[in-house]
């Protein structure tokens, strides 16, 4: 990885998520099966953690799987499956080795025992970096988030913990998966859909939202860098007017 920062003045967003979509329809664009796009994707993966480091970007999760994928054809999920044991094994030292922290956010319960396994592994490397925040969220919905922290808080309100008129959005954070992050500044979804399909709906209340026509194996560095220059040109205002703010 080439990870010399960039020093030019610009508005950076701390926080950048993204929703990688768009790599099966790369495929079939190219004639080639969809495991093979899922491949090229996890090539742009490594490109756009080097552009976010070069760009100052501190922050950076990668919607990698969600909840709903599981319902895609047995053999597809498969092959996601073979990918990020590849992914893991071959690039959880390169992570290490360049100062990142990497967590992986979802419901890890539904992954293979041997793959939750080497997340942990990773997990337990990479939590000293502090050049970049790498998030990737796998089995992961925001709805299912929500839920899931609105069932502990009520666990607790029974049991005694806690009092349920103390409960606010602070301590409802407190409960969510991604704990300790900021919110997303700007959120980008490549492949030109314009919706954000579950993702963070609880942290992206006040992102910016980004939407890139090219398919997620075709982004890049120039890409990310056009996205943020966008997110500079926003007046983020959070529900006050140009005057109050």
């Amino acid at each position: 990885m080439s990870l010399a920062p960039l020093t030019a003045e610009r508005v950076i967003p701390r926080h950048v998520a993204i929703i990688m979509d768009g790599n099966g329809r790369w495929a079939r664009a190219h004639g080639m099966p969809r495991a093979l796009g899922h491949r090229k994707g996890a090539e742009s993966v490594r490109r756009t953690i080097e552009a976010a480091i070069e760009l100052g970007v501190s922050y950076l999760t990668l919607f990698g799987f969600s909840s709903e994928n599981w319902r895609r054809p047995a053999d597809e999920v498969r092959d996601l499956m073979r990918l990020l044991r590849r992914y893991l094994r071959s690039e959880t030292a390169e992570i290490h080795k360049n100062g990142i922290r990497l967590r992986i956010v979802g419901d890890l319960t539904r992954l293979p025992p041997d793959i939750v396994a080497r997340i942990g592994e990773a997990e337990a490397l990479t939590d000293a970096g502090t050049r970049l925040n790498l998030t990737i969220a796998l089995s992961y919905g925001g709805r299912q988030e929500i839920v899931s922290a609105a069932k502990r808080l009520a666990q607790r309100a029974v049991a005694g913990e806690i009092d349920p008129e103390a409960i606010d959005e602070q301590l409802f954070e407190r409960e969510l998966l991604t704990l300790g992050l900021p919110d997303p500044d700007l959120m980008i979804r490549t492949s030109g859909e314009q919706r954000i399909s579950n993702f963070l709906l609880w942290q992206s209340a006040y992102s910016e939202l980004v939407f890139v026509d090219k398919y997620w194996p075709d982004f890049g560095k120039d890409d990310l860098e056009a996205a943020i220059e966008e997110y500079a040109r926003r007046d983020r205002r959070y529900g006050a007017t140009p005057d109050s703010k």
